[in-house]
């Protein structure tokens, strides 16, 4: 039998769930349609520097302009990872692998009053998630870890399995499954955190740093991926002691003639770096179908100065129309998702009717596995806004390649 107390700990918890998957609903709307915007500030500031030297007045404003819209993106993508609407490139790994490649980042992140500690069991169960955003998960935690300890201390990092007996124990916790898990925990020995201030942490915008020293969408962005994963977090701390964060990620049955990928994702500033050294011209016919006009001008623009014919549409109808009369002369399709009229997937099954070998390039500001999934198919590309003038003739290059 339940007491009063314990009644009202579990209605507490209940609520708490409920207002956060309120908010997470909220901030995948406003992230989509903020993607839309940023991709048309990164898009025409991309088109102005090519018309810009180095040493013109204009092209450090320009710069200036271009990094507050990447800031912001990467505000959208907390929104994003919060909401659990990002997109996901899952494999199968393992979690001490990560934790292990990790290690010269996380020691150069924690400065030298900090003592790192990593320790992994061996033998240790595979997970099947995006390792990218496991990454980051990890990273996060590892912040918020070495400030909250400004004088140094210790931070340790443990994975190890966590068996169905053993998870028996945490049943009664609220949003729990009792099953297999990989547990990944990161603990320190720094502040601590009081009550109230733990039932806000994965809260978008929340903050105990001062102006201008975090956004407050780490953990909510913590939250978001490891909850989109199938797993759990649980946060424990104590004023004067510490913080931990316990991860539970499911174990994975490796099935045979699975891929094990090896658990270091590939760097952002890898991707960055190749871009640059691609030589972005092509040739071909591009269909371009996207309901927002700034996005549209700037993806036209963009293609046409890079060699390409473009044709454009604002909706699925007008493109099949388009489609239509020009049969056999268009090499791709780059479409958004979400339209008036006639939507991306909706388009996608006319496209395949009537010419199963089209190359398709979905674009959207709000990716999201189960838009992959509702499509029944794996056979086309993906690019998410916000996007820039190099990642769109890069993505249109390697599918005609293809």
């Amino acid at each position: 039998v339940m007491d009063a107390t314990e009644q009202k700990t579990l209605e507490g918890r209940v609520a708490q769930a409920q207002k956060m998957e309120a908010v997470g609903n909220l901030a995948g709307g406003i992230a989509h349609d903020f993607n839309n915007v940023l991709t048309a500030i990164i898009g025409f500031s991309d088109l102005l520097l090519q018309t810009h030297r180095p040493s013109d007045p204009a092209y450090r404003d320009i710069k200036n302009i271009q990094s507050a819209a990447n800031r912001a993106a990467g505000l959208v993508k907390g929104l994003l990872g919060f909401s659990r609407k990002q997109t996901q490139r899952v494999s199968v790994f393992n979690l001490g692998e990560l934790t292990s490649d990790m290690l010269p980042v996380l020691k150069t992140q924690c400065g030298e009053k900090i003592e790192l500690k990593t320790h992994s069991e061996r033998d240790l169960w595979y997970v099947r998630a995006d390792s990218d955003q496991l990454y980051q998960v990890i990273l996060n935690l590892v912040r918020n870890a070495r400030d909250a300890m400004p004088n140094g201390g210790k931070l340790t990092i443990n994975t190890r399995n966590v068996t169905e007996r053993e998870s028996q124990k945490m049943r009664d916790v609220v949003g729990f499954k009792p099953g297999e898990y990989v547990l990944v925990e990161v603990a320190d020995t720094g502040t601590g955190m009081s009550p109230e201030v733990m039932a806000k942490i994965f809260e978008p915008f929340f903050t105990t740093k001062g102006v201008g020293k975090g956004t407050g969408l780490g953990l909510a962005s913590v939250y978001g991926i490891v909850k989109q994963s199938g797993g759990f977090i649980q946060p424990e701390s104590e004023i004067g002691k510490g913080t931990s964060f316990k991860i539970f990620l499911p174990r994975h049955f490796v099935e045979e003639g699975e891929e094990v990928a090896t658990a270091m994702p590939e760097t952002i500033a890898a991707a960055k770096k190749q871009l640059k050294a691609t030589d972005l011209t092509g040739t071909g016919r591009v269909l371009l179908v996207e309901d927002e006009v700034e996005v549209r001008q700037f993806a036209v623009r963009a293609l046409k100065r890079q060699g390409y014919q473009v044709l454009e549409a604002t909706d699925g109808v007008e493109a099949l129309e388009i489609m239509a009369e020009n049969e056999g002369k268009i090499d791709i399709v780059v479409s958004d998702v979400v339209m008036p009229e006639m939507d991306g997937p909706s388009l996608f099954k006319e496209l395949r009717k009537r010419n199963p070998s089209i190359k398709v390039i979905f674009v959207s500001g709000y990716p999201n596995e189960a838009f992959r999934e509702s499509m029944h198919s794996d056979d086309f590309a993906f690019l998410p806004k916000p996007f820039s003038l190099p990642q769109l003739a890069a993505k249109v290059k390697e599918e005609l390649a293809k």
